[in-house]
């Protein structure tokens, strides 16, 4: 089954897979008509009794180069965040085993949604990162669920730095199951599949229910405030303002500190 009525995300459904596909060119960028379909699609999925399993995929070139800089101006930040945090609150609490396979780009936003799939597999040679600190603002996500994923010294070098690595590494510090050639992602993506596959839904969907790899309740308590953070401090700073309009205008930005 195919997923007609989407523009940016393609979805196939073989029982008891399902497969969400990225193609939002050139690098999947996730803006607010892919969030609200991905909204739509994770919905309908969780609804499927026949689908034990969604893999997210994106292309050679990008898995997610992140949200969309456009959408962190003030007046679209709010429904932002909103939409982008109820995709990511559907995948952590969806009943189905999820499965990141990243290939590319995988920044900002697209390495929030893919640190908090069940499993990741990735090319050694993805970038990953979390740059949001170089347009004055932060990644919420990460901020809530990569100390408890990596360590609290780690995600605070990772989030405060903003800086790039590699597949290999995402590996190293426990973001990713494991590295390989880009040729090969696939691959060990549907060696898991066959293994995922041979065993039952029902044990599937609740020992993920009852195994976390964070503390749930700790997650919406954490994305609360850090949202409130975000869109009642950060958004009217100044910096934030300026690094915005800085990566826009694809200027240098000037931070004044307030």
């Amino acid at each position: 089954m195919v997923f007609p009525s989407t523009v940016r995300v393609k979805v196939a459904v073989a029982p008891p897979i399902a497969r969400v596909r990225f193609i939002h060119p050139p690098l999947n960028v996730i803006d607010l008509p892919m969030m609200q379909e991905l909204q739509e699609i994770l919905a309908e999925l969780e609804a499927r009794v026949d689908v034990s399993t969604i893999v997210f995929e994106g292309d050679a070139r990008a898995f997610s180069a992140g949200v969309d800089v456009k959408a962190h101006v003030p007046e679209q930040v709010s429904e932002m965040l909103t939409n982008f945090h109820a995709v990511i609150r559907a995948i952590v609490d969806s009943r189905k085993v999820t499965i990141a396979a990243v290939q590319g780009a995988c920044l900002g936003g697209g390495a929030e949604l893919a640190l908090v799939c069940d499993m990741v597999f990735t090319a050694r040679d993805a970038v990953w990162g979390f740059p949001e600190i170089k347009l004055g603002c932060y990644p919420p996500v990460a901020t809530v669920v990569l100390p408890t994923l990596v360590g609290p010294k780690r995600a605070s070098e990772l989030v405060l730095t903003g800086r790039q690595f590699s597949g290999d590494e995402a590996v190293a510090i426990g973001l990713a199951n494991r590295s390989v050639n880009s040729e090969e992602v696939m691959r060990v993506v549907e060696e898991a599949l066959e293994q995922l596959v041979a065993l039952s839904p029902a044990a599937l969907a609740h020992a993920k229910k009852s195994m976390y790899s964070w503390d749930a309740i700790h997650l919406d308590k954490g994305l609360a405030r850090a949202e409130k953070i975000y869109l009642e401090e950060l958004i009217n700073t100044a910096d934030a303002q300026e690094g915005v309009a800085a990566f826009m205008e694809k200027r240098s930005p000037k931070w004044i500190g307030r």
